[in-house]
């Protein structure tokens, strides 16, 4: 798991249409012991490309300069791809903005560092990692391609593809493990442009405020996130595995309910921020319930037999597993 997809390098990298590797670059660029300019210069010298730093006295002179170029500011580092007397456009973070000339001006600090581009410039090894690049991309669109296959041969065995309910429970399950994966990611504080992205809908930082909350966590024992994925990933593989389960996973699903209103009682009136991802997974259970409802899957479960506490022992054991391995993710991460 990576902190991000963008660094000063491989951005300008990219706009230089120099030949590299994401994961190569990037780990290169987070191993340096200081991220100063001169040490970005240093490490544009394995790719080829020459640099120049030089410090304007006339913050006039930078639309003369020949894009792109690394200018300093105020805020940091940015790449700037085009520039007028009127307006800049800059890359920082991956992110394109543009600001008039004139701010621009007043935020920079007259630092800049022009890259040259020499001929047959390309990462080291380039060819040895597109090639693990290359592989491991395989891997994972086999990886994907045999789940889908395998996805598809249980429903159809199954007979399930004649119920629309089941397929609102399938489309629940997969959006509810992808919810749920960004809300580890986020407790395990690896960085995600997507899960920032949609924790920003309701309100920004939200959701990383109500993550640092002891509510986050059940009796601080498992996170909350953690409950969710095992809940959704689970349910997802009971049904596709054995669907005589599916009454068995709508009881569980009607015994989640009542904690949907806690979560978003606790974030309206206690936490007073709204998670996105949080109010987005308690919405899901929702949806779970209405499938379950209209679809005909709740049957008369009582008296319990052998079926529900073989099911719920799988969710516990799931999430001790889970529990148990994710710190190591969140270790290798740091």
């Amino acid at each position: 798991m990576h902190s991000t997809d963008h660094t000063l390098v491989t951005d300008l990298l990219t706009v230089l249409k120099v030949p590299f590797t994401q994961d190569y670059t990037r780990q290169r660029f987070e191993g340096m012991p200081f991220k100063t300019l001169f040490g970005v210069s240093q490490l544009l010298k394995e790719y080829g490309v020459e640099s120049k730093g030089y410090q304007l006295e006339d913050k006039a002179e930078l639309p003369k300069l020949s894009v792109p170029f690394i200018a300093q500011t105020q805020g940091g580092v940015v790449i700037v791809t085009k520039i007028n007397n009127d307006s800049v456009a800059y890359l920082t973070q991956g992110v394109s903005e543009t600001i008039p000339f004139n701010e621009f001006e007043d935020i920079s600090t007259g630092v800049v560092l022009l890259p040259s581009v020499q001929t047959g410039a390309k990462e080291p090894d380039y060819s040895k990692h597109l090639t693990t690049v290359i592989i491991n991309t395989s891997k994972k669109v086999l990886l994907w391609l045999l789940a889908g296959l395998l996805t598809a041969y249980l429903i159809v065995i199954h007979d399930l593809w004649h119920y629309w309910s089941f397929w609102g429970l399938l489309a629940v399950d997969c959006f509810g493990i992808w919810l749920t994966y960004m809300l580890v990611q986020k407790s395990l504080s690896i960085k995600s442009h997507v899960a920032d992205k949609v924790c920003g809908v309701l309100q920004e930082g939200g959701c990383d405020s109500i993550l640092k909350t002891s509510a986050s966590s059940f009796f601080g024992i498992f996170s909350w996130s953690e409950v969710g994925f095992t809940y959704f990933g689970v349910s997802l593989l009971a049904m596709l595995i054995s669907p005589a389960t599916i009454h068995w996973l709508s009881l569980i699903n009607i015994c989640c309910l009542p904690f949907t209103i806690w979560s978003i009682s606790y974030q309206k009136f206690v936490a007073k921020h709204w998670c996105t991802l949080c109010v987005c997974v308690q919405a899901s259970l929702w949806l779970q319930f209405i499938c379950y409802l209209l679809g005909g899957w709740m049957k008369p479960v009582f008296p319990l037999d052998l079926g529900f506490f073989a099911l719920s022992a799988t969710f516990v054991m799931v999430l001790l597993a889970l529990n148990k391995v994710l710190p190591h993710f969140s270790k290798q991460d740091s």
